[in-house]
């Protein structure tokens, strides 16, 4: 009696807890099927969603699509009218022939390329390539003589050339062919072996003058030299004696070279010619005092009486200049302009490049990838085109004259950048604000 009834109670604790274990065995069972019949739906849904190619798809196209019209957007700003495509590096140089009806560009795949401008809508257009000494890298053209003979500049490390390639124009009426440009005239190993900045070119009209091409080549140094467009002779050199150029350019009339350098002042002098109609001299007239900071660029008024200034004091400034200066006349400054152009923090940026329009009306301004114009009366935005390329302007010059546009002329400016494109754009309305 006494070992049975430890054994009943021993199998009465063993059953209670073969049925507590059931009870809650079951109850877990049901709570893990609940988390599991909660959580599978979300897992998935998640597996679904990540497996779902329309969806992600349609995710990634979206984000082309904005990217793409993001870039039409930007290729299709009112004012962009055509770009030149070909080139397989960065382009350092534009300039118009001086009928508008050629644009030389310099590239650093060592070729310049001559685009004929029949329409300036055209999708396509035919070019003249002329591949440059090897080894050369250009960095400035310029169009001397007339529209079959460019100027290119050249660096490499043993120093800076200067070539112009001419056209040979057909012998007899029955030969349509031309022959391929060759080199007219070379420099090598000039300004001291220092790269060329900038080269402006202009048929000198001033005074006796005889109508012959001017070229001025500014060096990195100190050093601008002035020579004839269709010989290469030297016609005479001058000293900024500002430690460093940024930049120098000639008046469209040939009178007078303007030059930016490392400090506030711009300094000018006059090409005087002789009866003969050659140079005779080529001597400082004038400084132009009212910046505060370094001058970045400037460019001359097509009348050749004004010089406009950008400096990175934050000032535009137009300077008259058609002054008596042998009678100690100092040029005056005729208005002082804000530059509208800031940064994220809104502080004032600098111009990088500055060109006026023929009719003297329109300046166009750029600084990095934006490109903006101004009213050169009052200094207001005409228009702005904050990504105007995919890389820095790295040049810019406006059409002397009007070129055609299907049944119309219109002016047009053309920028250069390292984005290995050129660009050209329809001048804006002067009654946009």
């Amino acid at each position: 009696m006494d070992s049975v009834l430890p054994i009943t109670i021993l199998a009465s604790v063993i059953g209670g807890a073969l049925i507590a274990f059931l009870i809650f065995g079951n109850y877990f069972r049901k709570r893990k099927f609940e988390v599991e019949s909660i959580a599978k739906p979300e897992k998935i849904e998640a597996k679904q969603t990540q497996k779902q190619p329309p969806a992600k798809s349609s995710k990634k196209f979206q984000s082309k699509t904005h990217a793409a019209d993001k870039d039409a957007n930007q290729r299709h700003h009112p004012l962009d009218l055509n770009t030149l495509k070909g080139h397989s590096d960065a382009v350092t140089g534009v300039c118009f022939s001086w009928d508008g009806r050629n644009l030389a560009t310099a590239c650093g795949d060592g070729v310049l390329r001559v685009f004929k401008l029949d329409d300036a809508a055209n999708k396509s257009f035919k070019f003249l390539r002329i591949n440059l000494p090897v080894g050369g890298q250009p960095t400035a053209v310029a169009f001397a003589d007339d529209a079959t003979s460019v100027v290119v500049a050249t660096h490499t490390l043993l120093g800076s050339s200067l070539y112009m390639y001419g056209e040979e124009k057909p012998k007899g009426s029955g030969d349509s062919k031309q022959a391929p440009p060759e080199i007219k005239w070379e420099h090598r190993k000039v300004h001291d072996k220092r790269a060329i900045l900038t080269l402006f070119g202009t048929k000198a009209t001033y005074g006796t003058a005889d109508g012959s091409s001017i070229v001025v080549s500014c060096s990195e140094g100190t050093d601008i030299t002035v020579w004839h467009g269709k010989t290469g002779k030297v016609l005479g050199q001058v000293d900024t004696n500002q430690l460093k150029n940024t930049m120098a350019s000639i008046s469209p009339n040939g009178r007078f070279i303007a030059a930016a350098a490392f400090t506030a002042d711009v300094k000018v002098w006059e090409i005087v010619y002789s009866k003969d109609g050659s140079v005779k001299e080529v001597s400082r007239v004038m400084q132009l005092k009212g910046h505060k900071s370094a001058v970045t660029w400037l460019c001359f008024a097509p009348n050749s009486e004004q010089i406009i200034t950008a400096s990175k004091d934050g000032s535009i400034r137009v300077w008259n200049i058609n002054v008596r200066y042998q009678m100690d006349e100092d040029p005056k400054t005729l208005k002082v302009f804000p530059i509208p152009l800031h940064d994220a923090n809104g502080a004032t940026l600098h111009y990088d490049r500055l060109s006026l329009s023929p009719d003297g009306k329109i300046l166009a301004a750029a600084h990095g990838s934006t490109l903006q114009w101004l009213s050169s009366e009052s200094g207001q935005i005409l228009d702005t085109a904050e990504k105007s390329h995919d890389g820095d302007i790295t040049d810019m010059a406006w059409s002397p004259v009007p070129i055609p546009m299907g049944d119309k002329r219109v002016s047009v400016l053309a920028t250069a950048s390292n984005d290995k494109k050129v660009k050209l754009w329809v001048a804006p309305s002067l009654h946009q604000s």
